[in-house]
């Protein structure tokens, strides 16, 4: 049991580290071609952050393991909110912009709605529940469409700024073209390997403990690769870049949903366990009480409205890992 533990333990800070150092090549990459913190966040450091995740479900859904990736997928989702977003409010409240709340939120919602529905097959039929490769397909089709309006923004900023690199990310890191390459190189490979360990501990842990492979995927491995965002976000507010923070965990979800899991589902179906259905609807709750609380107090997600999050979140994990 305790190498199984240290197993998983050394898995997350591959994982961790992997992602940091991928995040800081990448965004160099991004930073030489002059893109705004906004669009960093919602793609270079949400990929980036949102890797381990992609990492852990291939690996888990390649082994056989689909339950972990559903809790994976769910429970970093859940994190990202109701842990990520509500501990970076309290550090300072966030001030969200406009097209956060008309585009980026909205589209989180849609993608967490349309994966809602997707999943509600015993409704339907009198089948199980289950992301099939179909699923899999729909989900990853919506996602290039995120990332096509995502681009296209980027590049009407880019023509109205005139190239001009003022509002450029100062919290990024600039190296050499080589340098960023190779950074992202390794922390690629540092994120396989350490999803590979984190999967196969992980899986032994639930074996161990008696606990379903899903509730071990949505706590200890979702909280563990949400590390990364976590680390992200509060940095990029501690710096005042509100938008990098926000656009993390927004992009964020949106990568888990359409790409993770429509990745995951395409490569071998992804069953909904038992209380999958709460996770899900969970998940819904907390999209929409994030855009609830984007649009009050003047655009704000104040430290109230942060701790409800959280509250949320602590309180369904809770009830999730002790009482099922």
């Amino acid at each position: 049991m305790l190498a199984d533990t240290l197993i998983t333990i050394t898995g997350l800070a591959l994982l961790v580290v992997g992602g940091e150092v991928m995040v800081r090549g990448a965004g160099s990459l991004a930073q030489r071609v002059g893109v705004s913190p906004l669009a960093i966040g919602l793609t270079v450091v949400a990929f980036g952050t949102s890797a381990p995740e992609l990492a852990v479900n291939v690996t888990a859904a390649w082994r056989g393991n689909p339950a972990m990736s559903f809790g994976n997928i769910f429970g970093s989702n859940m994190a990202n909110i109701g842990l990520i977003v509500a501990l970076t409010a309290m550090v300072q409240p966030l001030h969200i912009r406009n097209v956060i709340i008309r585009r980026e939120v909205p589209m989180m919602i849609l993608a967490t709605a349309v994966a809602a529905v997707l999943g509600l097959d015993a409704l339907i039929s009198d089948g199980p529940s289950v992301y099939g490769r179909g699923d899999g397909v729909v989900l990853l089709l919506l996602f290039t469409v995120f990332i096509y309006y995502t681009i296209n923004d980027v590049l009407e900023q880019r023509a109205r700024s005139g190239g001009d690199d003022d509002e450029l990310d100062p919290g990024v890191t600039s190296y050499g073209v080589p340098l960023s390459l190779v950074l992202t190189f390794v922390g690629i490979i540092g994120l396989v390997i350490g999803a590979r360990i984190t999967v196969y501990g992980a899986v032994e842990l639930a074996r161990g403990f008696g606990v379903s492979e899903a509730v071990i995927g949505l706590t200890v491995v979702a909280v563990g690769t949400s590390l990364p965002e976590l680390t992200a976000s509060i940095m990029a507010t501690i710096r005042g870049q509100m938008d990098l923070a926000i656009g993390n965990a927004v992009g964020s979800n949106v990568f888990n949903l359409l790409l993770v899991l429509g990745t995951s589902a395409t490569i071998r179906p992804v069953p909904i366990p038992e209380g999958g259905g709460a996770d899900v609807a969970v998940t819904v709750l907390l999209s929409v009480m994030l855009w609830v609380a984007s649009i009050t107090s003047y655009r704000t997600i104040i430290r109230a409205e942060a701790f409800v999050l959280l509250a949320i979140y602590l309180s369904y994990l809770g009830q999730r890992a002790f009482l099922t």
